[in-house]
C-alpha cells in the first residue's frame, strides 16, 4: 500500500500549488482566489523510489455550523482519517490566524502525525519571521515556497521517514502489467446530481455534494474498480452558459471540465429530467462531440417526473440532441440507485467500441458493397472513385477512403456510408469519423 499524505489547512495557503508540486501535474485549480478546493483531490508523487498518494482538501473551517463549509469541513476530516501523514500549510507572510489555532487544535484532536508547514516563505532567511508559528504547538516549523519549489524534496523525506517504508518491488513490465483505467468523466450543467451518481457508485460521501450549484469547482478523479475493470471516475464542475459565467473562479472550473471531456475515454452527459434538455445541455453535448469523446446519455431524477414530463423530456431528446442518436440513452435516479446497472454495461459498450479495431480488407470490402449498392453522385463529369478503406485511429474511430475525386462525396453519402460501417462493427456510443483522401493526378498539371 501507498503512504498517503493530506495537506490541510485554511483557504489560499498554498495547498493545492503544493498538490501540484508534489504529484508533477497541474491537476488541481490554482489561483489568487480562495475556496477553489472543495472535495477531496487525489494525486500520486514519487520520491526516489517510493511512490506515495497527496490528498489535496479544501479550507478547513472546524466549526463550520451548517451548509456547504460544513460538507467541506467533513470531506478534509475523512481525509485525515485515511492519511499516514498529515501537512498543515500556514501563509508564511500573513502569520498566525486564528483559524490556523483552531485547526491545530481540531488535528490535535484528530491525532494524526502532522508536520506544520509554513508556505510562501521564498527570500525569507530570517528563520526568527516564521517563529510565531511555534506557539500553534507541532515543533519545529518547515519554510517551504511551492510555488518556486524550494524545501519541498526535504519536506517529502521528512514526511517519509517516521513511516519506515520498505524497498519497493522491482517495476512490473508495462506490458504485462494491468490494462489501464478508463478514464469516465461525469458532464452536465450544475447541480444535475453528477456528485451524487459518484458517490452512489462509490458507495460513500466522497464528493461534496450540495443542493447548490456550482459546488464542484474542480474537476475530481477518484479511482474506481467494477467486475475487475478499473476506472478513473472524473466529476466536473457544471458548465453554465457563457453570459451567466461571472466569476474568475468559475471560468477556471470551466477550463478543467472541458480538459477533463477532452482527456477522458468516455463521457457521461447527465441531464435532470425536473428540468428537460435545454440548449445548454445541447451545447455540452455538442463539445463532446467536437472532443470525439465515446458518450452515454443519462437522465437523472426520472424518478422525481411525472407521465407528461417523461414524454415532454423524450421529445426533447429527439430534437435538441438528435445529433447523438449514436448514444445509448437511460433514465436513472442516482439518489435511489435505479438503472444504474443497464448504464454500466452502455458505458463498458461505448469504450469498447471507441477503441474498437478494424482490418483493412474487411473496410475495403463493405466500402465495395457500399458502393455496389449505392454508388455517389457524380459531380459535373466526374463521379467520386473509392478504392480502399482502413483505419486511422481509435477514441474515436477514424476511416480514412482512398480513391480520387473524394472532394466531391456529398455529406448524404458519407452519411450512408458511416451507418454501414457502425452497422458492421456495431459501433454504440461512440463518434464516427470518416476522411477521405484523394490520390494526386501526376498528369493534372501538364499542358496539353
Amino acid at each position: 500500500m501507498k503512504p498517503v499524505i493530506a495537506l490541510v489547512g485554511r483557504p489560499n495557503v498554498g495547498k493545492s500549488t503544493l498538490f501540484n508540486r508534489l504529484t508533477q501535474t497541474r491537476d488541481a485549480i490554482v489561483a489568487d482566489f480562495a475556496g477553489l478546493t472543495r472535495d477531496r483531490h487525489y494525486g500520486n508523487g514519487r520520491q526516489g523510489r517510493h511512490e506515495f498518494i497527496v490528498i489535496d482538501t479544501g479550507g478547513f473551517e472546524p466549526d463550520a455550523g451548517s451548509g456547504i463549509f460544513k460538507e467541506m469541513a467533513k470531506q478534509t476530516r475523512q481525509a485525515v482519517a485515511e492519511a499516514d501523514v498529515v501537512i498543515f500549510v500556514v501563509d508564511a507572510r500573513e502569520g498566525v490566524s486564528a483559524q490556523d489555532h483552531d485547526i491545530a487544535n481540531e488535528l490535535r484532536r484528530l491525532g494524526k502525525p502532522c508536520l506544520l508547514v509554513a508556505n510562501k516563505a521564498e527570500g525569507m532567511r530570517d528563520t526568527a519571521r516564521l517563529a510565531e508559528f511555534y506557539e500553534l504547538g507541532f515543533g519545529e516549523v518547515h519554510g517551504i515556497s511551492a510555488a518556486h519549489g524550494q524545501g519541498i524534496r526535504s519536506l517529502v523525506e521528512l514526511a517519509l521517514e517516521p513511516l519506515a517504508l520498505p524497498e519497493p518491488e522491482d517495476e512490473v513490465d508495462e506490458e504485462e502489467g494491468p490494462s489501464k483505467p478508463i478514464k469516465l468523466a461525469v458532464a452536465g450543467r450544475p447541480n444535475v446530481g453528477k456528485s451524487t451518481l459518484i458517490n452512489t457508485w462509490l458507495g460513500e460521501e466522497r464528493l461534496v455534494a450540495f443542493d447548490l450549484p456550482g459546488t464542484t469547482r474542480d474537476a475530481i478523479s477518484v479511482p474506481f474498480e467494477r467486475n475487475g475493470q478499473r476506472f478513473e471516475l472524473i466529476d466536473t464542475a457544471g458548465l453554465r452558459r457563457k453570459g451567466k459565467v461571472f466569476e474568475a473562479i468559475e471560468k477556471f472550473s470551466v477550463v478543467k471540465t472541458l480538459q477533463a471531456i477532452e482527456s477522458a475515454n468516455v463521457v457521461l452527459l447527465l441531464i435532470d429530467a425536473t428540468q428537460g434538455v435545454t440548449d445548454q445541455d445541447a451545447h455540452i453535448a455538442g463539445y463532446v462531440l467536437e472532443s470525439g469523446r465515446a458518450v452515454v446519455i443519462a437522465i437523472n431524477k426520472w424518478d422525481a417526473v411525472d407521465s407528461y414530463q417523461r414524454e415532454q423530456v423524450q421529445r426533447q431528446i429527439e430534437t435538441r440532441l438528435a445529433f447523438l442518436k449514436f448514444a445509448s440513452l437511460h433514465f436513472i435516479s442516482a439518489i435511489k440507485r435505479q438503472g444504474l446497472g443497464p448504464l454500466w454495461q452502455a458505458i463498458a459498450q461505448a469504450h469498447k467500441s471507441a477503441t474498437r479495431k478494424m482490418s483493412t480488407p474487411v473496410l475495403t470490402r463493405l466500402l465495395q458493397e457500399a458502393v455496389q449498392f449505392q454508388a455517389p453522385k457524380k459531380a459535373g463529369m466526374f463521379r467520386p472513385k473509392m478504392r480502399y478503406a482502413h483505419q486511422g485511429g481509435m477514441n474515436p474511430p477514424v476511416i480514412v477512403i482512398h480513391g480520387n475525386s473524394l472532394e466531391h462525396v456529398t455529406e448524404a453519402y458519407k452519411r450512408f456510408l458511416e451507418g454501414r460501417f457502425r452497422k458492421e462493427f456495431d459501433l454504440v456510443g461512440t463518434p464516427l469519423r470518416i476522411e477521405f483522401k484523394t490520390q494526386h493526378n501526376p498528369y493534372a498539371d501538364r499542358e496539353g
